[in-house]
């Protein structure tokens, strides 16, 4: 009877040392800070293009005037800028990725300008948003042309 009282009593020590070790104090994790927010944001700034790159060739070609080629966006979902001497508007949608739906300008510039290419890519953009560099890249169909805007500064209200 004693060689059971002394299992019974070892048992009871195994498990509460057993329960101590697996109830010890907890250690908690340090939280990992959450990385600072990207502005993500292409609204309410007037986009200078300064690029346009030929994706399969590789061929950029650099836009002379870009203050003169322009175009912001607005919260509303209508777009509007500057086409070398005219001006244009329009809309664009963000659901799956940056679509622009119509661009037409109010009038024509002539030899020299750009305003008839900047609106034909414009037209066909099916991609685009911020590049990470705190500039614009929007893409046509296929990313076939890939153009690149610097910000100008905010869009006047």
């Amino acid at each position: 009877m004693n060689t059971r009282v002394r299992s019974g009593a070892l048992l009871a020590v195994l498990g509460v040392l057993l329960l101590v070790a697996t109830c010890g104090p907890a250690t908690t994790p340090t939280p990992t800070p959450a990385p600072a927010p990207v502005d993500t944001t292409i609204q309410g700034i007037v986009w200078q293009w300064v690029s346009v790159t030929n994706q399969p060739t590789g061929e950029i070609t650099s836009v002379p005037n870009p203050e003169n080629y322009t175009i912001t966006f607005n919260a509303n979902g209508t777009l509007n800028g500057q086409a070398d001497c005219t001006t244009f508007n329009g809309t664009y949608s963000q659901k799956s990725g940056l679509t622009i739906l119509g661009a037409s300008k109010t009038g024509l510039c002539g030899v020299g300008s750009l305003d008839e290419e900047y609106l034909a890519l414009l037209n066909s953009v099916a991609a685009g948003g911020p590049d990470g560099t705190g500039g614009l890249a929007l893409e046509t169909a296929g990313g076939e042309q890939r153009m690149l805007f610097t910000n100008g500064g905010a869009a006047l209200k």
